[in-house]
C-alpha cells in the first residue's frame, strides 16, 4: 500500500494527515502554536514555530506508522493565505510573519488605490485592496521598517516557507499567489505593472509553479528529523481555500462549497478567467490546473457562535447551547442578528461595522438568540450566493463543511436560506485532504484530480429546501439586507467609544 501526507498549516495549528491509495485517513496529528499580538490589530507568528511544530507532527506520525516509510511517496500542503514572510539572501527570516487577519494596513490599501485606481487593480488582480492581502503588508514594512525591507531578497507565503524549510527550494504556486495582489490572475504570472506602480521590485516575488508540481525531495537533515525517507517527494500544494475546495470535490462547473469555520466561505468553481463580479467577491486561481474559483467571505461565521456561547453560556458545550433550537420558529420570534462582530468582508468590505441584535423584547429566551445567531450567519453567507446568482451562476447544490455541517437544524436552515440542496460529506477533513489529493495526483496515482476525488470523497446525506421555509426566509433575508445600511452611520459614531 502506498501513502501520501497532507499538511494543513492553519492559523492556530498545523494538522498532518496520512492517507492511503484507497482514500482512507490512516492517521492525523495536530500541533498548535501561538498568535503574537503586539498591539490591537497586529497579528503575527514566528515562522520557525510553524516549521518546528510541523516537524514534530510529522515525526510523531512516522513513529506511529507501522509500515515502510519508503511507501510514503509524497507530501503536499495547504496553507493560511496572504501571510508575509520575508527572507534575506541567506534564507534567514527577517521578522515575524504578518498574518491574513492583521488589520494594520488600511493606509497602504489607500495608497494602492491612489497608485493604480480601482478599475485597473480589478483588471489585473481581480480583487480589491483589503487589509488581509500580502501587498499592503509588504508596503507597510517598506514604509515603517525600511531597514528590514531593504534586506529582503524574497517574500514567501506561510506554507511556502515551511516547504522551503523541508526542501531548501523557494517557490510559490498560483492559488496562494493570487491572494497577494501582485499577480495577474488571468495570465498566471507576477504583474510587472503592479510591481512598478507600487514600487516593489519584482525580483522579491518567488518563482511560480502548479499546485501539483513536484518541487523536489526533502533534505537529508529533514529526513533525519522526521524519519521520512529521503526520496519523499514534495509537491507545491495550495491555498487553504483552494485545498478545501479540492478536498470537498469542488472540481467542476456548478459545484459550490460552504465552509463555516472561524470565518465563513462560500466558494464556487470557475472554468474561465473572464467572469466579472466587479470586485464584490474574491477571484482566485484554483489548485486544479488552469481553473479558478470565486469566493465570498463572512468574517465572523463560527466566531459569532463561539462568541455567543462564551459570552452567554460560558462552560457549556455547543450541543447544550443549541438544544431545542429546532423548535424555535423561523425568524427566532422576531429576533434578527447580523454577524459583523469583527467587521465584514462580503459584500461590505467594512472594518468599522459591528453586529446587531434587532427586535429584542422581554419574551425572548436564550434559545431564541441562539437561533437568531445561526440565521444571521447563514444570511451573511447567502449574500455571497445572491451575488453569484445575480451574475448568472447556477447554484443548486452546495457542499457544507465545518461547524455548519455538525448540526442537523443548521444544515436544513442552509438548504432553506440558500434554496439549494445541501450535501454533508461522510468524512470531512477539508484542506488537509485537498493537500493529500494534490500529492496523490502529483505522484501519478490518478490521471486527474476529479478521478482522485471519486476515491477520496463520498457523500453521507443531503438536505432539500422546504418550499414554505424558503418563502419565509426570503422575506426575512430582505429585512436582513437593510440592517447594514441602517446601522453603518451609527457604528461609525460609536467607534470613538471602543477600547480597541
Amino acid at each position: 500500500m502506498k501513502y501520501v501526507i497532507g499538511v494543513d498549516l492553519g492559523t492556530s495549528a498545523v494538522k498532518v494527515l496520512l492517507m492511503n491509495q484507497q482514500g482512507k485517513v490512516c492517521d492525523e496529528i495536530s500541533k498548535s502554536y501561538p498568535l503574537i499580538q503586539v498591539q490591537p490589530g497586529f497579528n503575527e507568528q514566528d515562522p520557525k514555530g510553524w516549521v518546528d511544530k510541523t516537524t514534530e507532527a510529522l515525526s510523531e506520525l512516522v513513529r506511529k506508522f507501522d509500515g515502510d516509510t519508503n511507501d510514503i511517496e509524497g507530501i503536499s500542503f495547504s496553507g493560511q493565505m496572504h501571510g508575509l514572510v520575508l527572507l534575506d539572501q541567506e534564507g534567514n527570516v527577517l521578522r515575524n510573519a504578518i498574518l491574513w487577519n492583521d488589520t494594520r494596513t488600511t493606509e497602504q490599501c489607500r495608497q494602492i488605490y491612489e497608485c493604480i485606481g480601482e478599475k485597473r487593480l480589478l483588471e489585473i488582480t481581480k480583487n480589491q485592496a483589503l487589509e488581509g492581502f500580502t501587498l499592503p503588508k509588504l508596503l507597510w514594512v517598506k514604509q515603517y521598517e525600511p531597514e528590514i525591507y531593504h534586506q529582503a531578497d524574497v517574500f514567501l507565503l506561510p506554507k511556502d516557507y515551511v516547504r522551503y524549510a523541508m526542501t531548501g527550494k523557494i517557490h510559490s504556486e498560483y492559488s496562494d499567489a493570487a491572494g497577494t495582489l501582485l499577480m495577474d490572475v488571468a495570465k498566471k504570472q507576477w504583474s510587472g505593472e503592479m510591481c512598478e506602480l507600487v514600487g516593489v521590485d519584482v525580483t522579491l516575488c518567488p518563482p511560480l509553479v502548479e499546485s501539483s508540481e513536484c518541487v523536489g525531495e526533502i533534505t537529508a537533515d529533514f529526513s533525519v528529523q522526521t524519519g521520512l525517507a529521503k526520496k519523499t517527494k514534495v509537491f507545491a500544494g495550495g491555498a487553504d481555500n483552494a485545498c478545501g475546495a479540492i478536498g470537498s470535490g469542488i472540481l467542476s462547473e456548478g459545484k459550490t462549497l460552504c465552509s463555516i469555520g472561524t470565518s465563513g466561505v462560500v466558494l464556487s468553481y470557475e472554468e474561465k478567467n473572464d467572469r466579472d463580479f466587479g470586485g464584490k467577491v474574491h477571484y482566485f486561481n484554483h489548485g486544479e490546473e488552469n481553473t479558478f474559483y470565486t469566493m465570498g467571505v463572512t468574517l465572523s461565521a463560527g466566531h459569532s457562535l463561539s462568541w455567543f456561547k462564551d459570552t452567554f453560556a460560558s462552560g457549556e458545550e455547543f450541543d447544550t447551547v443549541l438544544k431545542g433550537v429546532a423548535n424555535v420558529p423561523i425568524g427566532a420570534n422576531g429576533l434578527l442578528f447580523t454577524p459583523y462582530i469583527s467587521g465584514e468582508r462580503t459584500p461590505y468590505p467594512d472594518a468599522t461595522i459591528r453586529g446587531s441584535f434587532i427586535g429584542m423584547d422581554s419574551s425572548h429566551k436564550r434559545i431564541d438568540f441562539a437561533r437568531a445567531v445561526l440565521e444571521g450567519i447563514t444570511f451573511s453567507l447567502n449574500e455571497s450566493i445572491d451575488i453569484f446568482r445575480k451574475n448568472g451562476k447556477l447554484i443548486d447544490t452546495v457542499i457544507s463543511i465545518g461547524g455548519g455541517a455538525k448540526n442537523e437544524t443548521w444544515l436544513q436552515m442552509q438548504a432553506d436560506v440558500f434554496n439549494a440542496t445541501i450535501v454533508k460529506l461522510s468524512s470531512e477533513q477539508g484542506p488537509a485532504v485537498g493537500a493529500a489529493m494534490l500529492a496523490a495526483y502529483g505522484s501519478g496515482w490518478y490521471d486527474s484530480l476529479q478521478a482522485c476525488a471519486e476515491v477520496f470523497i463520498s457523500e453521507e446525506k443531503s438536505y432539500k429546501p422546504i418550499t414554505a421555509n424558503v418563502e419565509k426566509y426570503a422575506l426575512l433575508f430582505d429585512v436582513y439586507k437593510k440592517v447594514y445600511n441602517q446601522t453603518k452611520e451609527l457604528n461609525e459614531e460609536l467607534k470613538i467609544f471602543r477600547n480597541h
